[in-house]
């Protein structure tokens, strides 16, 4: 566990890639608002899909981030060295009674309903106990009760924001059925557990928080200030990801900073930067959220997917 800071930020890739536009983005906002805040920056590898998990991909993020300039403070965090956290979390559930088993399976939720976040809602059918054509099988998730609950909270940038979880989503995974902890628990116990205060990220991310608001005060957890900055969408207005094949970012470090300080509508410089360094000192004194696009996506430059950024002068 960590002391109490005032402020406190993250920034947790997936090592399944190399880092692209769109994670530079987010961690240039998230680097910037720590740092602006004087306070701490750490870096978390979210790696607890092992299967799509890569090890070269862990190696080229952290080269791409200190090439970058990004500092983080203390060691660096494995989700996968952190099972029995979240082995700790579920039990905490299951003794609440805030979880059940449930042998539905992907064919199965793809004849229920869609929510307001385009995700299946579940509508509960192993609630009250796993149904009798469904007992001969073994793989079980675990899913938390959500009752009737309605999550509200607001963003630093994108406003009030408010989800009926029993509408919008239904009873939501925490374990998967091939033994994986899902992304909800685990981040929830993470920044938990490392005093997370501050959680700068994607707009892509906004329709998930109420779960792991939810979760968090199920298991006690402070509720961290939220800011969701605009992703960045590619010219057929899919988000810029590993899985729509985002370019990865180039070697010139510091034109890519500068075309993310723009896309996030920063104050310019009076002059051009000459190092990576006189640009995070620039950026930690002229960070503004006041002028963030209040919006939850914005195309990125033309041909970037195609051509990096080469196009920024």
């Amino acid at each position: 566990m960590s002391h109490a800071v005032s402020y406190r930020g993250r920034f947790a890739p997936s090592p399944t890639g190399p880092l692209h536009f769109g994670s530079l983005i987010a961690a240039l906002a998230s680097h910037a608002d720590a740092r602006a805040h004087r306070g701490e920056w750490q870096l978390r590898i979210d790696d607890i899909d092992a299967p799509r998990t890569r090890i070269d991909a862990e190696n080229d993020i952290r080269a791409t981030l200190e090439r970058y300039g990004f500092k983080w403070d203390g060691a660096i965090v494995h989700q996968s060295s952190r099972i029995d956290r979240y082995e700790s979390a579920l039990a905490r559930l299951r003794h609440s009674g805030s979880v059940y088993e449930c042998a539905c399976t992907r064919r199965d939720l793809d004849a229920m309903p869609l929510g307001s976040s385009g995700e299946r809602v579940y509508p509960g059918a192993c609630r009250d106990g796993v149904a009798a054509d469904h007992l001969r099988r073994r793989e079980r998730a675990w899913r938390v009760r959500v009752d009737d609950a309605v999550v509200r909270f607001r963003d630093r940038l994108q406003g009030a924001q408010q989800q009926d979880l029993a509408r919008d989503v239904g009873d939501f995974i925490v374990k998967r059925a091939d033994g994986m902890f899902a992304y909800q628990l685990a981040i929830v116990v993470d920044d938990g557990d490392f005093g997370i205060t501050h959680i700068v990220r994607g707009a892509d991310l906004l329709a998930s928080t109420p779960r792991q608001i939810f979760l968090q005060r199920k298991l006690a957890f402070s509720e961290p200030v939220y800011l969701h900055v605009p992703v960045a969408l590619n010219a057929s207005g899919e988000k810029l990801s590993k899985q729509t094949h985002a370019t990865p970012l180039p070697h010139d470090a510091l034109k890519a900073l500068r075309a993310a300080w723009r896309f996030l509508d920063q104050p310019l410089p009076p002059a051009e930067f000459s190092s990576i360094d006189e640009f995070w000192r620039y950026a930690e004194s002229a960070w503004s959220p006041s002028r963030l696009p209040p919006v939850p996506m914005l195309p990125a430059p033309a041909g970037h997917e195609r051509t990096g950024l080469r196009f920024f002068g």
